[in-house]
């Protein structure tokens, strides 16, 4: 077939996917195809336009090294990685909600024995203590659940942010308590990297860059859904208005200060029993 017009090219673009062997590929080329289309219907961009948005989008992976993911950025702030969690995740009785992973994960941080600090000395912020436990939904203590922690400094820099090496990161793993306890600095509010593409974009659409301030967590166990999430600061300024639309309600939590004038702040996490998947990888 061809001599294609705006009314006969998208099915052919299917037609010839038809033959896709795995039928989870074929679902997601199918649907991709259909709404990319319907966009480019919509909006009629001029050619000019259609150019700027592939610079756009070439850009943004150039900008992406081992340190920095701007296509993760770019997914966190226009809540299409929030969506994704919503649909994988959800919410279910009292297990910990999950919230967005964040462009700063760092693959084999160091694992620390329990109570470590996480802080480098010199690092900039307030002394923090964070405590609690992890149990499983039936409220039993899990013992070896691993949590990776880490967090920005009090200057709204992560570690990769800097040429200081790593800082404010550490796996722990929790004894037959399912307790955990470490040292860090009192989360502060900052803006997500804004000097690159993602950057311009929130410029362009009227929008600011800044995060309420948080620490991150990821726990996994055996018999147990991975848990990605935060503790936010109550009382922070952005929290209704996070850039990359991660806040729950369930999450805020109160950063006290304590006798010795340092901040401490405890919660419990709650995992979910692992599921089967029902959808074929």
């Amino acid at each position: 077939m061809r001599n294609f017009t705006e009314a006969t090219l998208t099915a052919e673009v299917l037609r010839r996917i038809e033959a896709t062997p795995n039928p989870r590929l074929k679902q997601v080329m199918t649907s991709m195809v259909k709404h990319l289309h319907a966009f480019v219907r919509e909006v009629r961009p001029t050619q000019d336009e259609w150019f700027e948005g592939i610079k756009f989008l070439t850009e943004t992976g150039h900008w992406c090294d081992d340190k920095r993911q701007e296509f993760i950025l770019m997914s966190d702030t226009l809540g299409v990685s929030m969506l994704v969690d919503f649909i994988n995740y959800g919410k279910e009785g009292q297990e910990t909600e999950s919230t967005v992973l964040g462009p700063f994960f760092v693959e084999g941080a160091p694992e620390l024995p329990m109570g470590a600090s996480i802080v480098k000395p010199g690092t900039v912020g307030e002394p923090c203590v964070a405590s609690g436990c992890v149990k499983g939904a039936d409220g039993k203590p899990i013992a070896g659940a691993v949590i990776d922690v880490w967090q920005a400094a009090g200057d709204g820099f992560y570690d990769v942010q800097t040429p200081d090496g790593p800082n404010l990161r550490a796996r722990f793993r929790t004894g037959a308590d399912g307790k955990y306890h470490f040292k860090c600095v009192r989360p502060a509010s900052y803006p997500v990297p804004h000097d690159g593409p993602v950057g311009r974009m929130l410029v362009a659409t009227g929008r600011h860059p800044m995060r309420p301030g948080h620490l991150h967590f990821m726990i996994e166990a055996p018999g147990h859904e991975k848990l990605v999430t935060h503790l936010f600061v109550r009382g922070d300024e952005y929290l209704d208005s996070d850039a990359v639309f991660g806040v729950k309600d369930s999450l805020i939590v109160d950063f006290e200060k304590t006798a010795d004038g340092a901040y401490a702040t405890r919660y419990d996490f709650v995992l979910k029993p692992a599921r089967q998947s029902a959808r074929a990888a």
